[in-house]
């Protein structure tokens, strides 16, 4: 199933997407919905972020040929750091690129959806915590990631979190293919097959220390070579059966 999040009568609602129709449903895919007759085109809806997380938990290393690429070997376990929901944009909304950096980059990610309350879940449990997927990236201001220890403040910028377009459901994370387009020129090619540690292991690991809560997204890491952006600049994340996210990055 593809879920959208929209505005209906200045409200946020929930749809189900079919073709390039959208049909509105009472509730949410968190809990129960039913499911309306009322329609709207999907080229004229406002689509917000097709979810609310109290947080992001980003992962720092999760693939091979990523590994490969940055010189590093394979992580025993995962690492993860925490975007701040303020950082959460939706599609066709603006990355606003900060006067304290001179370097930002973009990272095309798969991000999990969290569907209710998880602590200390086995690798066995773990995807019955899951909602579904949405495409991400993991904006980051390069320069001051490179000198500072930890990622938070690189990572967690006011609209360092594009989020969307769709919430996708009853689909095999294992094997899609994920890209990155800068001005429509691909940048980043390659397959969740390259994920180091696979999302019910993630899931899990993160679970172990935190609880996660309806709507929480754990990015599961970026592929290959990133690269930067500037403004005027076009970036977009597309991943296989998921679908594609775009922003536009803009001047302070």
């Amino acid at each position: 199933m593809k879920f959208i999040r929209f505005f209906s009568k200045e409200k946020p609602v929930y749809g189900i997407v079919e073709g390039e129709s959208v049909i509105k449903i009472e509730g949410s895919p968190f809990t129960q919905y039913v499911v309306t007759n009322i329609k709207f085109d999907l080229s004229n809806v406002k689509i917000l972020p097709p979810c609310e997380p109290s947080k992001i938990i980003g992962i720092a290393l999760n693939y091979l040929d990523h590994a490969k690429e940055i010189g590093k070997g394979v992580p025993e376990e995962p690492e993860f750091f925490i975007k701040p929901s303020t950082a959460v944009i939706a599609h066709e909304e603006k990355i606003i690129y900060p006067k304290l950096t001179q370097k930002m980059g973009f990272e095309a990610e798969l991000a999990v959806v969290i569907k209710k309350k998880a602590k200390d879940l086995s690798e066995g449990e773990a995807l019955d915590y899951v909602l579904g997927y949405t495409c991400f990236n993991d904006v980051s201001a390069r320069d001051i990631q490179n000198k500072e220890k930890h990622r938070s403040r690189a990572k967690s910028f006011d609209t360092f979190a594009p989020t969307g377009p769709f919430l996708v459901t009853d689909i095999d994370p294992n094997n899609l293919a994920i890209k990155s387009y800068l001005n429509g020129s691909i940048r980043q090619s390659s397959t969740t097959e390259q994920l180091i540690f696979s999302v019910r292991k993630l899931v899990s690991f993160v679970s172990q220390s935190l609880t996660l809560l309806p709507g929480d997204l754990i990015a599961t890491g970026t592929p290959g070579k990133t690269g930067l952006m500037v403004p005027g600049d076009t970036i977009e994340v597309e991943i296989e059966q998921v679908g594609r996210l775009r922003n536009y990055v803009v001047s302070p």
